[in-house]
């Protein structure tokens, strides 16, 4: 939960910033989409812009936290049990070696 907090939270701000300065440069009956312009309202427009906005920060904050782990996580990291190792696996006779 604190994860998604720190994801959401910063990409919300950033989104709503990203999205006052977008459309204070563009009008939204302005823009076009493949070429084509768009039919929807200004208030849909806006809608799904500050969402675009959002989803572009959240997923650049997602990406910051996927590499802040430790590398001691990444790297002790085993779905196996030690019994179901294959053999020749340096952990195969460690139990404490698996993270659970």
């Amino acid at each position: 939960m604190q994860r998604a907090i720190w994801v959401l939270w910063p990409s919300f701000i950033v989104g709503g910033i990203a999205e006052a300065a977008f459309f204070t440069l563009f009008d939204p009956m302005d823009l076009h989409l493949f070429g084509e312009p768009v039919t929807l309202g200004r208030t849909a427009v806006y809608t799904i812009g500050f969402f675009g906005f959002w989803m572009l920060a959240a997923a650049s904050s997602a990406f910051t936290c996927f590499l802040q782990r430790p590398a001691a996580d990444i790297n002790n990291f085993c779905p196996l049990k030690p019994p179901e190792r294959p053999a020749g696996c340096p952990r195969r006779d460690s139990p404490d070696a698996c993270c659970d």
